[in-house]
């Protein structure tokens, strides 16, 4: 992989970190005092999914990864990324136990950030596709 395309693919992460920031601020404001925390962190992987999507889809084309391995490499590094990010935010600045900042991954508690991690590692390759599909579409 180039190194530009490398630097893109982290500049990215550090937008979607930024708009999922942004997302968890106002989870607590608006649908932690309707829903609860944990449940609103259980919506929260759904709109989140949603808003990383919408970013790799506006930097799709100035990300450059050109094979399948490439957005493969993409997905993976956003991945290992937020969950260093994760757990640095959790224990070092929010002071959080690590019983509280796994509890998110964890399937058998009700956890559900595992598949927000696993969408984030398919995004790359769901927005080439679904770009593709529509360029095709539209004859380019």
């Amino acid at each position: 992989m180039k190194a530009t395309t490398l630097l893109r693919a982290v500049l990215v992460w550090l937008i979607i970190i930024g708009v999922e920031t942004v997302h968890g601020i106002l989870r607590g404001l608006l649908l932690v005092p309707v829903l609860g925390d944990f449940s609103a962190r259980q919506v929260s992987v759904f709109t989140g999914s949603l808003l990383i999507f919408s970013v790799a889809s506006v930097f799709f084309r100035w990300l450059r990864a050109e094979s399948k391995q490439q957005l493969l490499f993409v997905g993976l590094m956003w991945v290992f990324l937020t969950v260093i990010f994760e757990i640095a935010v959790g224990r070092l600045v929010l002071n959080l136990s690590w019983e509280r900042t796994t509890e998110d991954y964890d399937l058998t508690r009700g956890g559900m950030l595992g598949f927000g991690l696993l969408f984030m590692a398919a995004t790359p390759m769901l927005v080439t596709r679904l770009r593709n599909r529509n360029d095709a579409d539209s004859g380019q």
